[in-house]
């Protein structure tokens, strides 16, 4: 057997260091001795409370992600049976229960994405479990027994995730006061089955964490180890991930790659590095070079760009960034419709107001006219648009200069035009088959 290497941490516990992502640890020296005599499996728990996960959710993977590249073996928790009572940390009141078929599909669906981030299908080395597999089977007197028996309510009125519920008025049922018994026993039953002896998470978790640390400790004799990252806010102290109160989610379907992309070239400047840090897998010395690269010219956008790029590569794959960077120099001026492939069009069709008409209906149609119909929008009347010739658009060019008729070259890719009433409004007109 490997003996542990003595060293003060292990590389992967230096990068979390240098990257941010260390708030609360068990006994770190403990821990990097464990890490340093070898492969060494973790966990870190996701609840399918939608079908998607989300951006703040990024965080954890990518904890997993590093250990994984690191050599060890990463342990994906989708909660199907702590999905149905729901975690109190962080929340005032108390989660609306989901029925088992949404659980079901939720579970699917994030067991995919996490998939996808993660060595942890049928081939890699790490694992994708269902809390749920150990939970249904066991009988109240067997929980009771064997799991809140090493739990005191002391201890448990301790954990600020239930404290701070209990100080509010509509308090804490019974229900969601015992999630962190649960999340223990979950801790305890990987650690038995798959040797897992590490539970990583965000902040908000560590009362959790620490339930199963102990719980481990007073069944078998075993020490473990729990490790959390700061939650990820932006440097106001605002939630990060949510755009006009909604979440950017990691599937295509809830939140577009273009979408993603559009809202991390917007954060702040304060923003970027902590971010690209905590979200990606440049190296530290190579965000700090980043940042270094930004500073010479903000107005570039130098690592926004880098960030939204990584980010959005990593989540969706790199294959839509050329497309989307594209289809935001469109609409945002800096290149011509007429000079973007296929792909870009395509993209631009699903992100933009839109809508289909036949080839008769627009070859050799008056501009003025599709300007001014209701469905595109962009003009009250055809008098509108005919006194302001200036500020409306075919393909980026403005009517003043060129026919307001539509030609068949004015058909990009063969079906698509773009009509434009100053700087930001645009509508897409679709040549249907």
């Amino acid at each position: 057997m490997l003996e542990p290497s003595g060293e003060a941490e292990t590389v992967v516990l230096a990068d979390l260091r240098a990257r941010g992502l260390v708030q609360d640890h068990t006994d770190w020296t403990a821990l990097s001795d464990r890490l340093a005599v070898g492969p060494t499996a973790l966990y870190c728990g996701f609840d399918p409370t939608a079908d998607s996960l989300h951006l703040g959710n990024l965080q954890g993977i990518l904890l997993l992600r590093r250990f994984q590249d690191a050599g060890h073996i990463p342990v994906a928790l989708v909660g199907g049976a702590t999905g149905m009572i729901g975690d109190p940390s962080g929340r005032s009141v108390e989660r609306q229960f989901l029925d088992t078929e949404v659980l079901d599909a939720n579970r699917e669906a994030i067991g995919e994405q996490l998939a996808g981030l993660l060595d942890v299908g049928a081939d890699g080395p790490g694992m994708l479990v269902d809390n749920r597999t150990w939970t249904e089977p066991l009988t109240l007197l067997e929980f009771l027994r064997d799991v809140g028996k090493h739990v005191t309510v002391n201890t448990m009125l301790a954990k600020d995730s239930v404290r701070g519920r209990i100080d509010r008025e509509t308090g804490i049922s019974f229900t969601e006061f015992s999630y962190m018994l649960l999340q223990a026993n979950d801790f305890l039953e990987l650690h038995r089955s798959h040797g897992v002896d590490l539970q990583v998470a965000g902040s908000d978790q560590w009362g959790n964490i620490t339930a199963g640390v102990d719980l481990i400790r007073r069944r078998t004799g075993d020490h473990v180890h729990g490790l959390t990252a700061p939650l990820l806010v932006r440097a106001d102290g605002s939630k990060f991930g949510k755009s006009e109160g909604d979440n950017i989610w990691l599937s295509a379907e809830r939140t577009s790659p273009f979408a993603m992309y559009q809202y991390l070239l917007n954060v702040a400047d304060d923003d970027v590095t902590d971010l690209l840090l905590r979200l990606t897998l440049v190296s530290p010395e190579d965000c700090v070079a980043v940042r270094s690269a930004h500073d010479v010219d903000p107005s570039q956008r130098i690592g926004q760009r880098r960030l939204a790029a990584e980010v959005t590569g990593l989540v969706h794959g790199v294959g839509v960034l050329p497309a989307v960077e594209r289809a935001g120099e469109v609409l945002f001026g800096s290149r011509p419709i007429t000079e973007v492939d296929s792909a870009t069009l395509t993209l631009l069709a699903t992100e933009l107001p839109s809508s289909a008409r036949s080839l008769a209906d627009v070859l050799e149609a008056d501009a003025v006219d599709l300007l001014a119909d209701p469905v595109v929008g962009l003009a009250k009347s055809r008098s509108e648009v005919r006194r302001n010739m200036k500020g409306h658009s075919i393909n980026g060019v403005d009517l003043e200069q060129r026919s307001s008729l539509v030609g068949e070259a004015d058909l990009l890719d063969g079906r698509y035009v773009l009509l434009g009433r100053g700087r930001k409004a645009r509508h897409l007109v679709v040549v249907s088959d």
